[in-house]
């Protein structure tokens, strides 16, 4: 579906609650105002005078709305509206600052605020993190929506799977209400009272950490939503370094988490017309971490999502003002620093680089890989996360966002933060360097041909139900055609007794579990065989296992990768399964790569020709690089430039550059960046140059005739910086 279109490009932004300031300026096409203060109108008038344009961003699930708590709205108090677990404390995100109930109230509340945006002049509104915990549930507000929702009085969500299933399928339900209602009317008052459109977005973690957090929220349920124009990609360090369990181990796997996170959410609007930005942060909400680890983990970030091609937005940093002036802890320990220099002019190559993706597709041909693999994953993933523990155990009654250590947890509490249902059957085939997407399920239905292109797809409904019978007639038409599906189960969940469609017919129509109507579906009857089965052109592989146990041992992720190894085979296309132990992929003169560790496969990676290393600060020229299990790189491939030898010309800056000028004897251009940091710049140049200039003084400068280009290094300026080459 085609939407109205933009004024402007925004291929990259960041959110900001500070007011303008020329040391986190990082020149970008748009700006999130973040918060619904007062002072809104003064902060949207300094960014817009730097030549933004202005977004308004602000939390749809907690924020500063003690106005509104505290009875100064309405003339009412609202802290029954404030999300509560079983023992009947609050939910918080800090001091009077709890996660609210969605109630229709709040929304109307939250209009009012997004009113004097829309008077301002914001382009587009972005309603942050609906995000409804899976523990809470037991406010007042909730139990009167409870009411109007399923006709009965409300049940402890915690007295069964069944009662825990529903209370997170309302909170769902409910989040879709508030922002449908918002946006809509938010669109209405825009088109009346100004005369233009306003977009309306929702940035959100992905379905994979929801769902691991046991955060309830939307997500698929949006992507119909009419006011809805798309999505920010909310995935960084402290949602990507969650630890999961692999061959038995558990422990952080960022890149891995991250990879399968930037996937789900590019699948999420793969064919719907709606946009997605990815998000990355230099740094993360935890505070506690050095400026050391944070840069390994940003990098494991960036390569992640630069794996996936299908998106070429970018959200290239919330706070930038903490992360260019912030400080944090020194290695050893006695106190804090601030962002070492190289750093700075490292994370604004990498910015540069993102603002330039969208001209580049996927090279074609080159890496051999195991392409159309994907693993289902359904909204209703989040729906199975709350406690159901019974009454006086509260190990499940916990809360995890990543801003805590997980050295807090008990045993059993990483047990179940692990999620290992998922990762089971995701970590064997992403460690083998095949490049396996997460597949929103609850696409299948609303949009057809969803599934075209995958060729093996794996799912279980150990973790996760499906919300529609229609859903399984789209699969079965899919493996008709040819597909192979994996089905690993064995019928252990507790929630299959959930009160739901599969289980709520007459007569033969009643199934105990979802599996049985997926197989009567593809003509297998309803307890078929374990092991094989032609279906159409396609197939059905069942294997009659808990996709957990899979997480706890080499075997079981052999038993994954074989699983999927046989499926290809199935398909006649046994030489097309690869393990290379390496995610790589070129975009344009761009190489992204990360060598896997926890692998048996080669895992290592070398590559020759001449390189610029985009994550070192002064842009090194390389003959060779060599990457070892766990390590991985983002290079410019100079081979690509089709002009090499020719007119002078920027390859990759650290900088926003403008107006460039090309006369006899001289080259010119605008460097725009942040103040307080260094600026290095990569340019085609086949000659040394006599003089380089920055605003008239020496700037520094280096020519390597070998590459025939040259490095120029100055200090930056928000304003820009008038560079002169001279020969």
């Amino acid at each position: 579906m085609s939407r109205k279109a933009k004024a402007n490009p925004e291929w990259t932004g960041f959110q900001e609650s500070r007011p303008y300031g020329p040391n986190y300026d990082l020149r970008t096409d748009f700006v999130m105002v973040y918060g619904i203060g007062e002072d809104l109108p003064e902060r949207i008038e300094g960014w817009k005078k730097a030549g933004y344009t202005i977004h308004l961003m602000t939390g749809v699930s907690w924020g500063q709305y003690q106005d509104y708590l505290y009875s100064r709205f309405d003339g009412r108090d609202h802290w029954d509206e404030a999300q509560k677990i079983r023992d009947g404390s609050h939910m918080l995100h800090g001091k009077d600052v709890p996660y609210m109930v969605p109630t229709i109230s709040f929304a109307e509340y939250l209009a009012t605020y997004i009113k004097k945006a829309i008077d301002s002049g914001v382009e587009a509104i972005h309603m942050e993190e609906p995000e409804f915990w899976a523990q809470s549930g037991y406010e007042d507000a909730f139990k009167r929506e409870w009411l109007n929702y399923y006709g009965e009085d409300w049940i402890p969500p915690h007295s069964s799977p069944d009662a825990q299933y529903r209370a997170s399928k309302l909170k769902a339900a409910m989040y879709y209400r508030a922002l449908d209602r918002i946006c809509s009317q938010m669109k209405e008052y825009a088109l009346v009272t100004h005369g233009r459109t306003v977009r309306f977005y929702v940035p959100t973690h992905s379905l994979i950490n929801y769902t691991q957090w046991r955060i309830v929220s939307p997500e698929a349920l949006l992507v119909s939503m009419p006011a809805c124009d798309g999505f920010i990609a909310q995935i960084w360090t402290g949602t990507a370094r969650t630890a999961n369990v692999y061959r038995g181990v558990r422990r952080e796997r960022t890149f891995e988490t991250a990879y399968l996170e930037y996937g789900v959410m590019q699948e999420l609007t793969r064919g719907t017309g709606r946009e997605m930005w990815f998000l990355h942060d230099p740094i993360e909400d935890n505070p506690r971490y050095t400026w050391s680890d944070y840069k390994f983990n940003y990098r494991q970030t960036v390569v992640a999502s630069l794996l996936h091609p299908g998106v070429s937005q970018y959200e290239v940093c919330p706070w930038p003002r903490r992360v260019f002036e912030g400080k944090y802890p020194t290695p050893d320990g006695t106190g804090k620093e601030g962002i070492p220099g190289d750093y700075a002019t490292v994370l604004l190559t990498v910015m540069s680089v993102l603002r330039d993706m969208h001209n580049h597709e996927e090279a074609a041909g080159g890496t051999e890989y195991t392409r159309g693999i994907g693993l289902l994953l359904a909204n209703s993933a989040m729906y199975q996360r709350g406690d159901v523990l019974g009454e006086g155990d509260e190990r499940a009654a916990f809360k995890y966002d990543g801003t805590g250590s997980p050295d807090e947890l008990t045993a059993e509490q990483c047990d179940l933060l692990d999620w290992s249902a998922f990762y089971g059957l995701a970590l064997p085939l992403v460690k083998r360097g095949i490049p396996l997407r997460p597949v929103q399920l609850d696409n299948v239905l609303t949009f057809p041909g969803y599934l075209e292109g995958y060729r093996v797809l794996l799912i279980s409904y150990e973790f996760m139900k499906p919300e529609h019978p229609g859903i399984h007639q789209a699969l079965g038409q899919w493996v008709r055609e040819g597909g192979v599906l994996i089905y690993a189960g064995d019928g252990s969940d507790p929630f299959h007794g959930v009160q739901e469609w599969w289980n709520r017919g007459a007569g033969s129509r009643t199934y105990e579990r979802p599996e049985e109507h997926l197989f009567e579906s593809l003509g297998l009857g309803r307890d078929p065989e374990e092991g094989e089965h032609a279906v159409g052109g396609g197939a059905v592989i069942f294997v009659r296992v808990n996709p957990a146990v899979l997480s706890k041992t080499g075997k079981g992720a052999e038993l994954v990768a074989n699983t999927v190894r046989r499926a290809l085979a199935l398909r006649g296309e046994a030489k097309d399964y690869f393990e290379s132990g390496v995610l790589r992929m070129q975009r344009g003169p761009y190489v992204i790569a990360q060598a896997m560790d926890e692998t048996e496969a080669d895992g290592g990676l070398t590559l020759n020709g001449r390189f610029v290393d985009l994550f070192e600060a002064d842009l090194p020229v390389l003959e060779r690089v060599e990457l070892r299990p766990g390590e991985n790189c983002l290079l410019y491939d100079l081979a690509q430039d089709a002009a090499a030898g020719g007119e002078p010309a920027i390859l990759i800056s650290a900088s926003r550059v403008r107006d460039e000028r090309r006369e006899p004897g001289r080259y010119e251009f605008v460097s725009e960046s942040p103040a307080s940091m260094t600026v290095s710049t990569r340019i085609r140049c086949a000659a040394a140059p006599a003089r380089v200039t920055a605003d008239g003084a020496d700037a520094a400068f280096a020519h390597d005739p070998a590459s025939g280009t040259l490095l120029v290094r100055h200090p930056g300026r928000p304003e820009g910086a008038a560079i002169a080459i001279e020969w």
